[in-house]
């Protein structure tokens, strides 16, 4: 069942949302060679709390961590760890919170250093797409020409897109209804209305869609080793179109 938001709902989610986009913006900023990204899950972690924010992620389906972190080949749902990074990489940061009972979740995938021309098409081509969902989050709309959006956008471009996971609805709960996949046929689905709020997540990979999950249950990898990027908005349709809640 999807939950539809009332305005006064929505007005309630823009405090986490704003808490998920104001963490980003400090991580983007702490995202540097020879930065391990476990440093950068405690301070996601402090940032929240000085916002009076729990973090999402820590404890959901036992995942142990505030923040996901997939570097390079690293799809989604990335562990934290000692590794510095390195100039050259690309990482991609998953960060959501819980405030005043809802939810607020947004990705970005960020340059390390000097990056690649292909690492940066490939990050410029996702956040584009994610632009392109959005724009057809309307009322009115079916919820796969959010779907037929990225896909098109991506593939048109030489990309491929991740068929495993998916967007979300979000709001009292961190998932809820619809699930939003990133491929598909437009004028399929749900038709979209005031009232919804959907976490829109393009993943999208350098070479082929293929990927796997490693032995520690949660990281998920490109199979041929191709870089992955991500990019996430949580968004709030209205009667008068899309609204981006977790932007600054």
């Amino acid at each position: 069942m999807i939950i539809l938001k009332s305005s006064q709902e929505i007005e309630r989610m823009r405090a986490p949302c704003r808490i998920v986009a104001e963490v980003l913006e400090i991580l983007k900023g702490a995202a540097q060679p020879g930065v391990t990204t476990s440093s950068l899950n405690l301070l996601a972690e402090k940032e929240a709390g000085n916002r009076g924010a729990k973090p999402a992620f820590k404890g959901y389906s036992g995942y142990p961590h505030a923040l996901c972190c997939s570097p390079n080949e690293q799809v989604v749902h990335g562990m934290p760890t000692s590794r510095k990074l390195m100039n050259g990489d690309i990482l991609s940061i998953d960060f959501g919170v819980i405030f005043d009972g809802y939810y607020g979740d947004a990705a970005v995938t960020l340059p390390i250093g000097e990056i690649s021309e292909i690492a940066q098409r490939l990050l410029r081509v996702t956040e584009e797409s994610l632009a392109e969902a959005i724009a057809v989050a309307r009322p009115g709309n079916r919820l796969s020409d959010i779907s037929y959006a990225v896909q098109s956008y991506v593939e048109a471009r030489g990309f491929s897109v991740v068929r495993e996971f998916v967007g979300h609805g979000i709001g009292k709960n961190l998932h809820e209804s619809p699930q939003i996949p990133n491929f598909g046929q437009p004028g399929r689905g749900v038709r979209l209305k005031a009232g919804m709020v959907l976490a829109i997540e393009p993943m999208i990979n350098e070479k082929g869609p293929e990927v796997r999950v490693l032995d520690d249950g949660w990281t998920a990898v490109t199979c041929d080793g191709g870089l992955s990027a991500h990019f996430e908005h949580t968004v709030a349709i209205t009667e008068k179109g899309p609204e981006i809640l977790t932007r600054l």
